[in-house]
């Protein structure tokens, strides 16, 4: 006889509307992080955002100098796993190891660091704090395998349209390699990406601005 898996109870808030997720984003393999399974995550630093989705995780990267305030809020505020951004673009050197050291000690899952950071700068992260460190690649030409021997644990591909591409390009030449990537905002291009090797995705979600106009059109019609 089949080995036939029900469908899991579900159990929802009368109040608590929540933002999902694709469905493609679970056709991953998920990363298994400390015993926690990682399928998606949601790419955001709006707390009401994270507080009210389903995503497996919080992906805490935003185009600013990072600040330890910043991360303290979204770790505390959050009930699911937060990867904090930690530099290495503008920000770099021992400030980045500082922020590091603070973002594990808050509660972090995972550092993120930027594409221009040096081999040896990654290195020295890696060093200092015993949680995943994730390497963000957006280009072909990265040198993986340095990446890796400098202490990277995770690739996060993030190369716009060109994905894709790459990841499978990384896939082919590395196996066994953790990756998240970026999906896209639709259930196709979310499937590619896992198709060609991701095993994780980060979503960026529609903004509350953006969701409330539905809700704001209904209160005008009532």
């Amino acid at each position: 006889m089949a080995d036939l898996k029900p469908n899991p109870p579900k159990v929802d808030s009368s109040l608590r509307h929540l933002l999902h997720l694709p469905n493609a984003c679970y056709q991953a393999s998920g990363i298994v992080v400390n015993g926690r399974r990682i399928k998606s995550l949601v790419f955001t630093t709006d707390l009401a955002i994270i507080r009210n989705c389903d995503a497996d995780a919080v992906f805490a990267v935003y185009p600013f100098t990072p600040q330890s305030a910043i991360s303290h809020a979204l770790i505390n505020g959050s009930y699911i796993p937060v990867f904090c951004g930690c530099g290495g673009g503008t920000t770099k050197g021992l400030r980045t190891l500082s922020l590091a050291q603070d973002a594990e000690g808050q509660g972090a899952m995972g550092i993120v660091l930027n594409a221009p950071i040096s081999d040896l700068n990654l290195l020295a992260v890696t060093k200092v704090v015993d949680i995943p460190v994730i390497i963000t690649v957006v280009s072909e030409e990265t040198d993986i395998a340095a990446r890796l021997a400098s202490g990277a644990s995770i690739l996060n591909v993030a190369a716009g349209p060109g994905t894709a591409a790459l990841v499978r390009k990384i896939r082919r030449d590395f196996p066994e390699v953790p990756i998240i990537a970026s999906g896209g905002n639709t259930e196709e291009s979310i499937q590619a990406t896992i198709a060609a090797g991701a095993n994780a995705i980060t979503f960026t979600p529609p903004s509350t601005a953006e969701l409330f106009k539905s809700m704001m059109a209904k209160y005008r019609e009532s």
